[in-house]
C-alpha cells in the first residue's frame, strides 16, 4: 500500500532514515560536488538537466548557468518551483539475495525556489563563484578575460533558494547477505 504524500513536506518520510545525514553533512557535500541535476516541470511535464552549480553558504542558495534562451529559462519562468540532485557513486554491491544488491551512494536533494538573476553586477558575482569552484586559484583579469557585458546577456544566472534539503549516504562495504542461501564467492567483491 502506497503511503499519501499529498500536502507533506518533500523531505517527509525518508524511506531508510539511518542514512540521513544533518545539515553540516549536506553543506559540505555541496561544496564539493562537482554536478548536479535540475528537476523543473511545465504543463504537467518534467524535465531533467544536468549542470555545474555553486553552493553559496551564505545566502543557502545553489547558483548555476544556462544559455539565455531554451527550456531550463522558459521552465522557470514559467514555474519557479525546483529540485535539484547531486551525488557521488561508488561500487556496485552485490548480495546472494536478490532484493539486496545495492551501491554506494551519497546525495543531496533540496527544494526550493530559481530566480533568474537580473543584477548584472550580481550575476558577475557569482558566475565569479562558479568558475571558482571548479578552477581554484584562477583569477578574472590574470588568468582569463574578465566577463564582458556581451557574453552576460548571453547568459542567464539563476539562484535557487533552498526551502528543504535531504542528504543520505550508504557507504557500506557490502550488500546485506542471507544465511538462508550460499555464500557468495570472494570474487564478487572486488
Amino acid at each position: 500500500m502506497s503511503r499519501n504524500y499529498k500536502n507533506q513536506s518533500p523531505t517527509a518520510y525518508q524511506r531508510r532514515p539511518h542514512l540521513s545525514k544533518d545539515d553540516s553533512w549536506i553543506r559540505a557535500f555541496l561544496i564539493k560536488a562537482q554536478t548536479g541535476h535540475l528537476a523543473t516541470s511545465v504543463d504537467d511535464q518534467p524535465f531533467l538537466n544536468p549542470t555545474t552549480f555553486w553552493y553559496d553558504e551564505e545566502n543557502h542558495q545553489v547558483v548555476f548557468h544556462s544559455n539565455i534562451t531554451g527550456r531550463v529559462r522558459s521552465n522557470i519562468e514559467s514555474n519557479p518551483k525546483i529540485s535539484m540532485e547531486a551525488s557521488e557513486l561508488g561500487r556496485m554491491l552485490p548480495s546472494n539475495v536478490a532484493l539486496e544488491f545495492s551501491l554506494q551512494y551519497r546525495s543531496v536533494i533540496l527544494f526550493g525556489t530559481a530566480r533568474v538573476v537580473t543584477d548584472p553586477e550580481e550575476a558577475k558575482k557569482l558566475l565569479y563563484c562558479l568558475i571558482s569552484k571548479y578552477f581554484p586559484g584562477m583569477t578574472a583579469g590574470k588568468e582569463y578575460r574578465e566577463i564582458t557585458d556581451k557574453e552576460l546577456r548571453a547568459t542567464s544566472v539563476y539562484a535557487i533558494k533552498i526551502e528543504e534539503w535531504s542528504g543520505k549516504e550508504n557507504w557500506d562495504e557490502r550488500a546485506e547477505q542471507s544465511d538462508e542461501w550460499p555464500a557468495l564467492d570472494e570474487k564478487w567483491f572486488t
